[in-house]
């Protein structure tokens, strides 16, 4: 079935083509019908899979066969800025052939300009949450317009504590209206919002609940805490690693991680809440131009990042809430491309490791951890030579499992057969290569 067999308008199938998409995916295929038939739904999908335009697409088509005023007619509830923005860009992308209207409000930058923008008018406004009850409080928004409301990523947002702020969205809004919930999970929370404000809805689940991307090939290796910046390295340069996303839980351990592996001669940046909006644009900018081999984000990115193509995602530790897992693989494996994540788990971590195997039904294959050397110790970006952004081999040592090393405790094996023999950076890319086969390996067997 092609995009026309929806009942699309051509602006928005002239819209599609020029993404290059071609066929719906089976969430925008069961949503798209659903919405422009003026049903509520709430729909569970994998992250990647097209859930954006599966409530985009239709908002568009509703809302220029409507009247256009200066209040938002639509109005879409993300939970972080760099969802918000990618939401707002794909209503701009698919929308640009319609004389619409698209605005994104959310923190971190002056609201003036926000408001100045809202008085001149929008028909979809995306929002988060505490910056658009900022702008009601200062009656620079007026939602009594608002025919249709979106929640996306709805379980993300009662997780961050919004329940609060969403009920005091909702009151601002129309009792009569469109209510659509898209979220990559399908949590009993989500399903009791759902009974409160939904009326009717059609329910959609195009996969397992908390299932992670098919296309993504997991794996971990088991290495002490100390040693895991140093594994990391080793991963990124025997794998020819190009283009990188790391998560760390904590905003100082992101900047912590960054300067360690820049010292190490690889190019990086850190994209976390305390970082200013600007800083957050420039750092991705930078990551998807592959000016930067690595972005080290904390949880606030699990959601909002959309990267095309993005090959590899590292847990260098792993979340405390195992659904936040499926988020973070979810960067990768997008669109139907192939991708690969990999969790450095700590001795300590290994609970943590449980319940995500546990909520995936499926364990996650731990590979013999291979030999790595120390990194250099990280140090200012003015110290470093201009232009070098390869890592100095001199006066580091190679550790091995169950050797001590100069640098602090040696990592630890996969298995109990010890750690591999490599010595070259070529018998080194081959051990990664066969980690790579044992992996698909095991987690065939798994299933």
């Amino acid at each position: 079935m092609s995009f026309s067999d929806l009942g699309l308008v051509p602006e928005l199938l002239r819209a599609v083509a020029d993404k290059g998409y071609d066929a719906p995916s089976p969430i925008q295929l069961q949503a798209i019908p659903a919405v422009l038939a003026g049903r509520d739904v709430l729909a569970g999908a994998q992250t990647g899979t097209g859930k954006t335009a599966g409530f985009v697409l239709p908002i568009l088509q509703k809302l220029a066969s409507g009247d256009a005023t200066r209040a938002p007619r639509a109005l879409v509830l993300a939970p972080t800025r760099e969802l918000a923005a990618q939401v707002a860009q794909s209503a701009r992308d698919y929308g640009k052939y319609l004389p619409l209207r698209v605005m994104q409000v959310f923190g971190g930058v002056n609201i003036n300009p926000q408001i100045s923008g809202l008085r001149s008018g929008c028909d979809i406004l995306v929002a988060t949450p505490g910056r658009l009850l900022d702008l009601a409080q200062q009656r620079a928004v007026d939602l009594s317009g608002v025919s249709v409301l979106v929640l996306d990523e709805a379980d993300r947002m009662l997780d961050m504590g919004f329940i609060h702020d969403i009920k005091r969205v909702i009151k601002l809004c129309p009792a009569k209206r469109q209510n659509l919930l898209f979220s990559a999970t399908y949590s009993e929370d989500i399903r009791g919002l759902a009974e409160r404000l939904l009326s009717n809805p059609l329910s959609i689940q195009v996969a397992p609940r908390n299932a992670p991307i098919e296309l993504v090939e997991q794996c971990a290796y088991r290495v002490a805490k100390d040693q895991k910046r140093h594994l990391l390295v080793h991963l990124i340069r025997a794998g020819d690693w190009r283009q990188v996303l790391i998560f760390t839980r904590t905003k100082h351990g992101a900047n912590r991680l960054t300067q360690q592996i820049e010292g190490a001669g690889i190019r990086a940046a850190a994209i976390h809440g305390n970082k200013s909006q600007a800083a957050r644009v420039k750092a991705l900018d930078m990551f998807k131009r592959g000016q930067i081999t690595a972005l080290v984000a904390t949880e606030v990115a699990a959601r909002g990042l959309d990267i095309k193509e993005l090959p590899q995602v590292v847990n260098y530790e792993l979340p405390n809430v195992p659904e936040d897992y499926v988020h973070r693989i979810g960067r990768t494996g997008r669109a139907g491309a192939l991708g690969q994540a990999v969790s450095l788990v700590s001795a300590d971590e290994n609970g943590l490791l449980r319940d995500i195997e546990r909520l995936l039904k499926r364990t996650v294959p731990v590979l013999q951890t291979p030999v790595f050397e120390a990194a250099p110790d990280a140090h200012p970006a003015s110290e470093r030579p201009a232009g070098n952004h390869a890592a100095s081999h001199g006066g580091s040592r190679r550790t091995h499992p169950g050797q001590s090393s100069a640098r602090g405790a040696a990592p630890q094996g996969g298995n109990s057969h010890g750690g591999s023999s490599h010595g070259a950076r070529s018998g080194e890319r081959r051990h990664w290569n066969a980690d790579s086969r044992q992996a698909r390996s095991q987690r065939q067997r798994s299933r």
